[in-house]
C-alpha cells in the first residue's frame, strides 16, 4: 500500500506564463505541485497573431505542458477546467466532479475577450486569444479572398475584400500590417478575377492614438508604418455596431465581412468563484505579495491579478506574468520556512510591437527604436523567449523565409470551406 504524499500540495490552475513560470520555480520545493489547465499546451501567445495570419503553424508556438515539465518529478499535470472553489475546505473541484485538495492554490487562469457590453458582437467580430481563435481567424481570412474571387457582384466582391481590425494596441496593430502584406505581396498572382492588393484593411482605435502604451513619438511612427504598407488608421472615434454585413463608425455603415477583434480583455470567470474585490475588468484585488486578502493561501497572478505599482497598473503583458508566477513560488517557499512573503516588485524591462516587415517600434526606456532596427530587436527577443529549441529554429526558419519570399507557409484552410466562414443571413 502506497503511503499518502504528506508533502504540501500547490494546485496552479492555467499553464500559461504566470503558472509555468511558478510551476519551473517550485523544482526543487519540499511540495507536490499539481498543474490544471483546460488545454494540453503552453502557448507563447506574442506570436498567436502569426499563426493567425498563416505565418507560423500551431505547434511552432506551443508545446505540450506534460513535454515541458517531464523531468520535474515533483510535478502532475491534469487536463482539466476547475469550475468551482471552497476556501473554507481548501479544495477545487473540477468539471469531472473531482475535488484537488491544496494547502497552497494559485489561480493564472488569464483573461478572455471584453466586448464592452457588445457580447453579440463576439460572432461576426472574433477576438484573439487561443489557437482555436487563431485557426478559426485564418480560415475567416482566407476564405474571404476566396469569397471575393467567386462573386461577380462588385459590392459583394468589395465588401469581401473590406478588412477591419478594431483596436489599435499591439495585437490589432500587428494583425493590420500583416494582413496588408498578405494581401499587397503574399498573394500576389494567385488569384484570376481580384487583384487581392485592392484589399482595403482598416485599423479602428477609439482612442487619439494606436499604440496607447508607448511613447507617443513611437506612436505617430507607428501610425506612419502602418500607413506605409497600406493600412488605413482611424483614431478618435469607436464602432458602435457590428454584424454580418459590417460595422458602423459614428453614424456611418461600412460593408465588410471580415471584423476582427483587438480593442479589450476581460479578466477569467474563474476569479468570480472568489469571495474577494474585483476591478471594473473583473481582475482581483491582491494584496502586495500576490495573496487574496482573508486568504493568504491563496494567490493569483498574471492578467487575473489586479496588481498596482507607483500608482499605476502593472501591464497584462507576458513578462509581468512570468515575473508574477515566480514571485508567487518565492511566496510558498518563504512561507514553508515560516518566514513572510515578499511583497511583488514588477520590473518594465520595455515595450516592443511589430508592425511588418522590418517595421517595428521598440521603448526602452529612454531608448527609442523603430523601422528596420526595432524589428531584428523584435525578433532576437521573440525567438530567444520561446519556449524549446526545436520552435526557435523552426520560426526562425519560417521568418527568414518569408522574408525573402514574402510567402506564408500555413495558408491552409482547415474544417471544409464552410467551417467558421463569414455568415451570411440575408
Amino acid at each position: 500500500m502506497t503511503e499518502p504524499d504528506a508533502r504540501p500540495h500547490v494546485v496552479i490552475v492555467g499553464g500559461g506564463f504566470a503558472g509555468l513560470w511558478a510551476t519551473r520555480a517550485l523544482a526543487d520545493a519540499p511540495v507536490r505541485v499539481t498543474l490544471v489547465d483546460r488545454r494540453n499546451h503552453h502557448l507563447f501567445q506574442p506570436l498567436l497573431y502569426q499563426v493567425a495570419t498563416a505565418g507560423l503553424s500551431a505547434p511552432d508556438i506551443a508545446a505540450p505542458l506534460r513535454h515541458i515539465l517531464r523531468k520535474q518529478r515533483n510535478v502532475e499535470v491534469r487536463l482539466g477546467e476547475v469550475v468551482g472553489l471552497d476556501p473554507g475546505a481548501r479544495t477545487a473541484t473540477l468539471a469531472d466532479g473531482e475535488a484537488l485538495r491544496y494547502d497552497y492554490l494559485l489561480l493564472a487562469s488569464g483573461a478572455t475577450h471584453a466586448y464592452f457590453g457588445h457580447d453579440e458582437w463576439a460572432g461576426d467580430a472574433p477576438g484573439l486569444k487561443t489557437l482555436d481563435d487563431a485557426l478559426a481567424i485564418r480560415r475567416r481570412l482566407l476564405l474571404a479572398f476566396e469569397r471575393a474571387e467567386a462573386c461577380d457582384d462588385p459590392d459583394e466582391r468589395a465588401a469581401w475584400l473590406n478588412f477591419a481590425v478594431v483596436g489599435g494596441g499591439p495585437t490589432g496593430v500587428e494583425l493590420a500590417g500583416t494582413l496588408a502584406e498578405i494581401a499587397r505581396h503574399t498573394l500576389r498572382r494567385e488569384f484570376r478575377n481580384i487583384d487581392p492588393a485592392q484589399a482595403r484593411v482598416r485599423l479602428i482605435e477609439a482612442g487619439p492614438r494606436v499604440l496607447a502604451s508607448f511613447p507617443e513619438s513611437l506612436s505617430r511612427k507607428a501610425r506612419w508604418q502602418l500607413e506605409r504598407l497600406g493600412v488605413e488608421v482611424v483614431t478618435g472615434t469607436p464602432v458602435t455596431a457590428i454584424d454580418a454585413h459590417g460595422y458602423r463608425l459614428g453614424e456611418a455603415f461600412e460593408a465588410a465581412r471580415t471584423v476582427l477583434w483587438a480593442a479589450g480583455v476581460a479578466a477569467s470567470p474563474l476569479g468570480a468563484l472568489l469571495e474577494a474585490e474585483r476591478d471594473r475588468a473583473g481582475r482581483v484585488r491582491v494584496a502586495p505579495d500576490l495573496s487574496v486578502p482573508h486568504h493568504p493561501e491563496i494567490f493569483v497572478a498574471g492578467d487575473l491579478a489586479s496588481v498596482q505599482q507607483d500608482g499605476k497598473p502593472v501591464p497584462g503583458v507576458a513578462p509581468a506574468a512570468k515575473q508574477m508566477g515566480a514571485h508567487v513560488a518565492r511566496a510558498i517557499r518563504a512561507r514553508l520556512a515560516g518566514r513572510t512573503a515578499p511583497a511583488f516588485r514588477y520590473r518594465d524591462y520595455g515595450n516592443l510591437a511589430t508592425i511588418g516587415r522590418m517595421a517595428a517600434v521598440v521603448d526602452l526606456h529612454g531608448l527609442k527604436l523603430s523601422g528596420a532596427l526595432a524589428w531584428w530587436f523584435w525578433l532576437a527577443a521573440h525567438v530567444f523567449f520561446l519556449i524549446g529549441f526545436r520552435n526557435r529554429i523552426i520560426v526562425l526558419v519560417n521568418w527568414a523565409w518569408a522574408y525573402w519570399s514574402y510567402q506564408r507557409h500555413a495558408r491552409i484552410i482547415l474544417g471544409g470551406a464552410d467551417a467558421e466562414a463569414p455568415r451570411d443571413d440575408r
